[in-house]
């Protein structure tokens, strides 16, 4: 892994209570979501984080503007302020998924901005693919404000669970220096500060050595990356400038909160699509399994499917629900033979070549790129159904047609598809609960 270092974060200075003031990651917020935080508190980060919405384009130069001057603001008020020793954070979020609670538990600090890959003493390895909007909107708002907003979530193997173990430890030892609980998501974010040498440096043994795997965060990260050859463009950059540092919060894989959500597919737009038109379009690629209900009832089912690649299949206008699976096992192994298995059996890769690039583009859309939205939750893809727009997309301009409710990637595929220095189709991955933005701030000037 690239060298783990302790870094003097800008932290919002109101108390130990920031409930207020933090925000989800911009690219899970509305116009809707925006407004609810700053009625909570003007001086909520989501002001400088999120100048445009929806953030999957870039926006008028005049908001990025804005944000920075917001930003510059609110240092020169005292509302901000950069912590005077460098500091490692240990961060606990507690929260509820599938009817249980869970804590996960990690650590914030700063590691080398380095490009993707494999390299001797550990990289940093990307598992899905990336959308040139989201970080056009990244880059214009990292050089209006010059700051890394909001961490990188990082997950690394610690098979020895050493590093988990370490965290732990800090958190079980005394309370913790910051919380905060949203509206949001009700998560509750807690935060230690470690400002020792001999623990930071234990941190930093137990990390030696490791890849790591970019869980939530690969347009953000590659927005650094982007900056960061921006300045090089401009001249010498050196070797402490603070821009060759990202924020990350870095998850052992050991540790027991770890749990992955499902990012399904809502698609849309496309000119000759029916339920009966795609069914004869997929007859002799996918079985039909017909499921009686709602697309709850169909979520059910396929939670009890055991076929590989099983995906749930919900059509809008007439309310019928399928679980539906590949004719063939393996079915891209023919188009995509020098990939592995383990990215070709994906159900993010099943939908993405062979239902979507492989039957409605070119039968149901004469060719054209079909429209999509990613939301997270069978409630959500109901919300979109209905034309509403969520941070998932949806919304104005978007014809909502078919959804495809998948399961959630598993992380030993994430692990083994990474490895391979293979990319997962976007959005294959839904880490939950998102990390706060606005516990540290990182700036890169």
């Amino acid at each position: 892994m690239p060298q783990v270092f302790p870094f003097r974060a800008v932290q919002f200075t109101s108390g130990p209570d920031l409930s207020t003031v933090v925000a989800p990651p911009y690219d899970v917020l509305d116009v809707k979501g925006k407004e609810q935080l700053l009625g909570r508190s003007a001086a909520n980060i989501v002001g400088v984080d999120l100048p445009h919405v929806p953030p999957k384009e870039l926006g008028p130069a005049s908001s990025y503007e804005a944000a920075g001057h917001q930003f510059r603001q609110m240092i020169e008020s005292g509302k901000l302020a950069r912590r005077g020793n460098p500091a490692i954070f240990a961060y606990r979020q507690t929260f509820e998924f599938e009817g249980g609670t869970h804590q996960r538990c990690g650590m914030a600090a700063t590691v080398d901005a380095v490009a993707f890959g494999t390299r001797d003493g550990g990289g940093i390895l990307p598992h899905e693919e990336t959308f040139s909007g989201p970080k056009e909107d990244r880059l214009a708002l990292m050089n209006a404000t010059k700051a890394q907003l909001s961490p990188i979530f990082g997950l690394h193997a610690d098979e020895s669970g050493a590093a988990t173990k370490l965290v732990r430890s800090v958190m079980a030892s005394r309370k913790p220096d910051l919380t905060a609980r949203m509206d949001y998501d009700k998560v509750l974010h807690e935060v230690w500060v470690i400002e020792d040498e001999a623990t930071i440096g234990a941190y930093q043994k137990a990390l030696a050595g490791e890849d790591i795997f970019i869980a939530d965060g690969h347009h953000r990260y590659n927005t650094q990356l982007n900056y960061l050859k921006q300045l090089e463009g401009k001249g010498a950059v050196g070797a402490d400038h603070p821009a060759r540092k990202c924020m990350m919060v870095l998850i052992g894989m050991s540790d027991p909160g770890l749990v992955i959500g499902p990012t399904h597919r809502v698609l849309g737009g496309m000119k000759g699509y029916s339920l009966e038109a795609f069914r004869a379009s997929a007859a002799g690629q996918l079985k039909f399994k017909a499921v009686a209900g709602d697309a709850n009832a169909l979520n059910a089912a396929l939670k009890a499917s055991k076929a590989e690649n099983s995906i749930g299949l919900y059509d809008f206008a007439t309310k019928q629900g399928f679980v539906v699976t590949p004719v063939n096992a393996d079915p891209l192994a023919q188009q995509f033979s020098s990939k592995p298995r383990e990215w070709r059996t994906l159900d993010v890769a099943v939908i993405q070549y062979l239902i979507v690039e492989g039957i409605c583009q070119p039968k149901l859309n004469g060719g054209e790129p079909v429209k999509w939205a990613f939301p997270h939750s069978v409630a959500e893809v109901l919300e979109i159904a209905k034309g509403s727009e969520t941070g998932a997309g949806g919304g104005k301009g978007f014809v909502p047609q078919v959804a495809l409710i998948v399961k959630p990637t598993p992380l030993g595929a994430v692990r083994a598809v990474s490895r391979a220095n293979e990319l997962m189709p976007q959005k294959s991955t839904f880490f939950y609960p998102k990390l706060a933005t606005g516990l540290f701030v990182n700036l890169l000037e």
